[in-house]
């Protein structure tokens, strides 16, 4: 499987040269969106072997991978893995997303923090819980964590699904595809992984307004579809317990073979 690593940035300079570095020893493509930071972060990533893209002002989470992903899309991969530069998400997991994706081929895969309660702030779980109720029942299925920004989507995915990526998206984009994508007849499944918050800043992620627009656009969805029970009733079920994952086998040269 061919795949490229997108890292959507925003004034991260104290931390984006460290994951570009460790996503770097997993991933031939790595791509950093640069979105209008003025703290350097796009000069800490000097000698670095990536691609890097700048947006000239600020455009927000949604357009910055929105352009990262295209460039992947470009370049002919199969696959593009999205994870965010402030240190939350271990690139190391990014070998355990692709191994998943092997496993469900053409779905979404998630890195879901959720089930290490005791690392993520209180009112960012339970803001993330509310968000998943609402969003699994929009997409009819059972969603693990659907903020997590740490993914791999499907190529052929990327090239189909239309949802708004402009400014005003936001964090309301990755809400948005699940649920775009189950229309188009893609899952998603999760795995579990680190739940990493850092100390170094506060997060862009604002949990009462980012989650009352992600209500609100999913309150949209839900009503053009005359409320959907259907999905309600099988966003209530239980999943099948995740699978395990087995160790990839690495290269010579630190790479994982595909």
């Amino acid at each position: 499987m061919r795949f490229a690593v997108v890292i959507p940035a925003h004034n991260e300079a104290a931390t984006v040269r460290a994951v570009v570095e460790g996503a770097l020893r997993h991933a031939p493509l790595v791509i950093v969106v640069d979105d209008g930071s003025d703290d350097g972060t796009a000069a800490v990533l000097a000698g670095l072997p990536v691609s890097l893209l700048v947006n000239a002002a600020n455009q927000g989470k949604a357009a910055s991978l929105w352009r990262g992903m295209q460039r992947a899309l470009a370049e002919g991969v199969d696959a593009v893995v999205t994870l965010d530069a402030d240190g939350q998400h271990d690139p190391a997991d990014i070998v355990r997303l692709v191994t998943a994706s092997r496993r469900a081929p053409g779905q979404i895969v998630i890195g879901a923090r959720l089930a290490n309660r005791r690392n993520i702030p209180a009112l960012r779980y339970f803001a993330n819980r509310f968000a998943n109720f609402w969003i699994a029942w929009a997409s009819g299925y059972p969603i693990e964590d659907s903020q997590s920004g740490f993914r791999l989507y499907p190529a052929k995915l990327l090239r189909e699904v239309r949802t708004p990526r402009d400014r005003s998206a936001g964090f309301v984009f990755e809400s948005e595809i699940l649920i775009e994508a189950s229309r188009l007849g893609v899952a998603s499944v999760a795995i579990p992984v680190a739940a990493i918050y850092p100390r170094a800043r506060r997060s862009h992620f604002r949990p009462i307004t980012d989650v009352s627009r992600i209500a609100r656009m999913v309150a949209w969805k839900l009503l053009s579809r005359g409320l959907y029970a259907a999905g309600l009733v099988r966003s209530l079920r239980r999943r099948p317990p995740e699978f395990a994952l087995e160790p990839q086998e690495k290269r010579e040269d630190g790479l994982y073979k595909s």
